[in-house]
């Protein structure tokens, strides 16, 4: 009998838990969403404009050449100095987050371009007339917002690697449209090295090139 009342007034319990206990209160809350009218302001507008010189979090921008504009137009160079070392962290954070759609070469050949990513608009190539003469600017532009069916990487690639992986992509355009002209004078003798040659003439004694 006492286990009984006992069981009764546990469930008495939880019954009225329930009903107090559950409430709708934290998902509608009071707030103002984006748009909403509100006549705390002489405009009657909820939306307001951030404090003057406040910034986004963890995005601070004292430089807008860093990021890639000058007086609202793409940056024609660099903002960094461009050496060997920036040039191999660019290649290696574009073989990470780049050449799986554009290619190793930087040509729209990427793997994912190649099996079955189906877009009206193919991946793009880096070795066309228009994006050999785009400014630096865009290819930083690009990487930190996006473009096309191409996301933002800005939340995966720090600032100063996007620069490196611009630099790279310059890289991979100068080695698909370079001429003899773009060889320093003093480099050129190093085409006709005589390894070069010893191995040209081992392919013509073994009757032809490589498979």
């Amino acid at each position: 009998m006492k286990r009984s009342r006992v069981l009764q007034a546990a469930c008495a319990a939880i019954f009225v838990f329930s009903i107090v206990g559950c409430h709708n209160d934290m998902w509608l809350q009071p707030k103002v969403m984006a748009q909403d009218k509100s006549e705390f302001y002489a405009d009657n507008m909820a939306s307001r404009m951030p404090v003057r010189g406040t910034v986004q979090y963890l995005k601070p921008r004292t430089d807008d050449v860093y990021y890639g504009y000058i007086d609202g137009k793409l940056v024609e160079e660099f903002p960094i100095v461009v050496t060997e070392e920036v040039i191999r962290r660019g290649q290696e954070r574009f073989n990470i987050f780049c050449l799986n759609c554009h290619g190793a070469l930087g040509d729209g050949n990427g793997m994912i371009a190649k099996r079955g990513f189906n877009l009206q608009r193919p991946v793009a190539t880096y070795h066309t007339d228009r994006l050999r003469e785009m400014p630096v600017g865009h290819f930083f532009d690009v990487i930190s917002n996006g473009y096309g069916a191409m996301y933002s990487l800005a939340a995966r690639i720090t600032p100063e690697d996007r620069w490196a992986v611009v630099a790279y992509v310059r890289v991979l355009q100068r080695s698909q449209n370079a001429t003899l002209d773009d060889v320093p004078v003093e480099q050129r003798d190093l085409m006709d090295a005589p390894e070069l040659q010893l191995d040209d003439e081992n392919d013509a004694s073994t009757g032809g090139g490589h498979d």
